[in-house]
Formats: C-alpha cells, sequence, structure tokens
C-alpha cells in the first residue's frame, strides 16, 4: 500500500492543496460545494492501488492561497486550473474525476482542452450547459435549485452560511443525501474550511459567477438547441435518492448528441447527493472500470 503525501499545486499566483497516492496513469478528483478533498478519501487508496496516480485537489477559492485577486470563479478560469495541475503533474493527459461543483469544471475543461483528458467521472451535476440552458423546462428542479438564486443575495447568504456552526451547510446535507448518516467527524472538516471567511464568500462566488442576470434561460445568450460538445468519454453518476438535482433531471440532461466520444449514465441505488461517499464500494467499481477502458494502450 502506497502512502498518502500532501502536496502544493499552483496556478498563476494561486496555490492549492492536494493529496497524492500512488504512482501511474494520473487522475485528478474534483470535490463540490458544501465539501473539501477530503470527500475522497474512500478513493486515493483504491485508484493507488489499482496502479493509478490520485492527486485530490482543494479548487479555488476554498482555502486562504487560492483566493482570486480579482475574484474570477468562471468556467473558463476554473478549468485553466485545471490544465495548470495536469502541467504540474507531468503533462500527461489525465483522467478527471469531479463531483458536484467539481463535475462543472470538469465539463468546461473538456470542452477546453479534450486533449488533455483521457477520460471524464461526474457526479451529482449533468453537463453544465445544458443544466443552466433546461432548467426551466423541469419544475421539480426549479423548486430543488431555490438555493441558486438565494445564494446570489449578498450579505444575507453569508450570514446564514455561517451561523450557528454553518448548520445550513449541515442541513444541505441531510437534505440532499436523505438517507446518509455522516459523521460529525466527516462534516466537521467541511465547517473547518468554512470558518475562513475568504472560503464562504468564495463558495458563493461559484454560484454568483455562473447565474447573474445576463445568465438566465430567458436571455437571449442561451439557446437549449446549442450544442456544447464533450469530446471526452464520460461517465455519468447520479445517486437515485438524490435531493439537491434529482436523478431523472440528470438523466435527462445527459445526452449521447453532446457527447460524441462516449457516454455511459448509471444511477447508484440507496444513494443521493454524495454517492462516492454513500456507497464507495459501488461506485469506486465503477470508476475503476471506466479508468481501465480508456487508459492509453
Amino acid at each position: 500500500m502506497t502512502s498518502q503525501k500532501q502536496v502544493k499545486l499552483s496556478h498563476g499566483e494561486l496555490e492549492f492543496s492536494a493529496i497524492e497516492q500512488g504512482e501511474g496513469p494520473l487522475v485528478l478528483l474534483l470535490h463540490g460545494f458544501p465539501d473539501t478533498l477530503n470527500t475522497w478519501c474512500e478513493q486515493l487508496e483504491v485508484l493507488a492501488t489499482a496502479g493509478y496516480r490520485a492527486v485530490a485537489v482543494a479548487t479555488r477559492g476554498y482555502e486562504a492561497s487560492s483566493q482570486p485577486a480579482d475574484g474570477d470563479f468562471s468556467s473558463e478560469a476554473l478549468a485553466g486550473d485545471v490544465i495548470a495541475w495536469i502541467d504540474q503533474l507531468g503533462g500527461q493527459a489525465a483522467h478527471l474525476v469531479g463531483h458536484d461543483w467539481g463535475a462543472s469544471i470538469a465539463y468546461s475543461a473538456a470542452m477546453t482542452a479534450p486533449e488533455r483528458l483521457l477520460s471524464l467521472t461526474t457526479m451529482s451535476v449533468p453537463h453544465a450547459g445544458r443544466f443552466l440552458a433546461e432548467i426551466h423546462k423541469f419544475p421539480k428542479q426549479m423548486r430543488l435549485s431555490w438555493y441558486i438564486l438565494f445564494f446570489q443575495v449578498p450579505g444575507i447568504a453569508e450570514y446564514v452560511l455561517k451561523r450557528k456552526n454553518f448548520a445550513f451547510l449541515k442541513w444541505l446535507w441531510r437534505t440532499w443525501s436523505p438517507g446518509w448518516e455522516f459523521s460529525e467527524q466527516e462534516f466537521e472538516q467541511v465547517a473547518e474550511a468554512f470558518r475562513c471567511s475568504e472560503v464562504v464568500e468564495s463558495a458563493l462566488g461559484y454560484y454568483r459567477g455562473a447565474v447573474g442576470l445576463d445568465s438566465l434561460p430567458w436571455r437571449g445568450s442561451y439557446d437549449s438547441e446549442k450544442p456544447w460538445p464533450i469530446n471526452v468519454p464520460t461517465l455519468g453518476l447520479t445517486g437515485k435518492n438524490e435531493g439537491c438535482i434529482a436523478a431523472e433531471v440528470f438523466s435527462a440532461m445527459m445526452r449521447e448528441d453532446d457527447f460524441p466520444k462516449g457516454l455511459k449514465v448509471v444511477q447508484v441505488p440507496d444513494a443521493g447527493h454524495f454517492p462516492h461517499r454513500e456507497r464507495p464500494e459501488f461506485v469506486n467499481a465503477l470508476i475503476l472500470d471506466w479508468l481501465a477502458k480508456h487508459d492509453l494502450s
């Protein structure tokens, strides 16, 4: 068994903490909201044992050292971080695994530089372009996504996230994954990261950068028929009991014609928004099978 080591990655003046384990083809793992790089504790050793170099990264804004001075949390900036990390880790094409916002970043990286990626595994968030363009077609999802609009309210959103030791974030975990009995220690890792007020601002900055007045679906900038090709083989995973983005909405927004290099969608039974945490053995088997199919021969 190979040991884990703490490493530092960078992009320009920003520095990112990461955990690395194993040797072999590179697998980058990107966490979501509200979460940290520790979300991948059940995947790192499994990937390393299978012959991969697994690297879980704290994404932009989730620590003091990666706060962008210009407040840029655009999809272009986030994708740029990923490409910079691949360069720093040796420049070989990588497998990319993302959950929640990490999935959104993965789609952006695939659209920006598909030649740098061997495969995608995305969890809990469907094709990001489709989601923003077509959410208004799903009344149930509009209700579930109320928090996205709430996060646009400056000051009040920050206050609600911070009060009572981040009770709102814990409520999101319970609501989004209704059957998951997570430990206080698991949640405390998230609360500890969010105790840095800059992290709260940055986590909300993701939503504010993605959903402004100019990006709402009734504005002319969005065309639901517009193609957003993901030219990287993609495995999409959604929890059957998902309470954030409904499993049926995820499946409907993952269209084969958006993924010309191949798409497989799996609903993970007995799991909600955090399938890799809730059903690690089931999810790990799917990931390993997908990576093996798309390794360089």
